[in-house]
């Protein structure tokens, strides 16, 4: 009988890290010693909160990057994970919103597409990520798992999700910087989509406070990993802390075996 095939993964909750290694240290070391292959951050730990970019000199946020991307190289190759990070990177002057790949190997950057265009939340004009067309997201593999990372906004287009069945993704990774009251909403849309594409959602919300015009922004946690059956596996508060837990190829397969939704689309795109 052929083992199962599993992957241990985790999702750090923290807010904005400074540029210590000693707190990253601390969390890495526990969750080698449990066997993670994996670490999500949120959006915002390895960099200051987008609206506080304008009070940091730009030489200081690409010296912030650069060390993080350092640091997290070299727990990468003491640990033997993957991390996969939300970063700012800094080309001819302007801000590009990313998130970054890192393991003992290779450094690798995902442009985020869509980024949010609203009067109080505006990345798409702090930003200069090129407007093009759609690319399917970051995507790679871990011990046999197919795994793609979006950006916390993406979530919210269905191209994203039509290159998740496309390419038979087991894990989507989703770091957010979610706040006000929208919990639920977000946890009700990660188990939909959790549930129609018969994947596991691991998300990383970061963790802090930011004060604009006597309104207090609080970003609540609420990271979690949530079952190809829409289910909350684990989620953590709105506490700094890991969330650490195993996925199954078995649970994947089984989902899709039971609801059959790929099957029956697939019968169709071959008439």
């Amino acid at each position: 009988m052929a083992k199962e095939k599993t992957l241990t993964i985790a999702a750090l909750q923290l807010p904005t890290l400074g540029m210590q290694a000693t707190k990253l240290d601390f969390y890495l070391r526990n969750a080698h010693s449990r066997g993670v292959k994996l670490v999500l951050l949120g959006e915002y730990v390895l960099n200051h909160f987008f609206k506080e970019l304008s009070q940091i000199p730009i030489k200081m946020v690409q010296e912030q990057s650069e060390k993080h991307i350092e640091l997290l190289k070299k727990f990468s190759i003491k640990y033997q994970m993957v991390f996969i990070a939300p970063l700012i990177v800094i080309r001819k002057k302007q801000y590009i919103k990313t998130i970054v790949k890192i393991t003992a190997k290779s450094i690798s950057y995902y442009e985020q597409q869509i980024l949010m265009p609203y009067k109080h939340w505006n990345e798409k004009k702090m930003f200069s990520n090129q407007i093009k067309k759609l690319e399917a997201p970051l995507t790679f593999t871990v011990e046999g798992f197919q795994i793609m990372a979006m950006g916390g906004f993406e979530l919210h287009f269905d191209p994203f999700w039509e290159e998740v069945t496309k390419k038979k993704i087991d894990l989507v990774l989703l770091p957010t910087a979610s706040t006000f009251d929208s919990h639920n909403r977000w946890r009700e849309i990660i188990k939909t989509k959790a549930f129609l594409h018969g994947c596991y959602i691991l998300r990383a919300n970061r963790l802090g406070e930011f004060t604009e015009e006597s309104i207090k922004w609080k970003f609540y946690g609420d990271s979690m990993l949530v079952e190809p059956s829409g289910e909350i596996y684990m989620m953590l508060e709105d506490k700094e802390s890991m969330l650490i837990e195993t996925i199954s190829k078995s649970v994947i397969k089984e989902h899709k075996a039971n609801w059959a939704f790929e099957k029956e689309l697939n019968l169709r795109r071959s008439l």
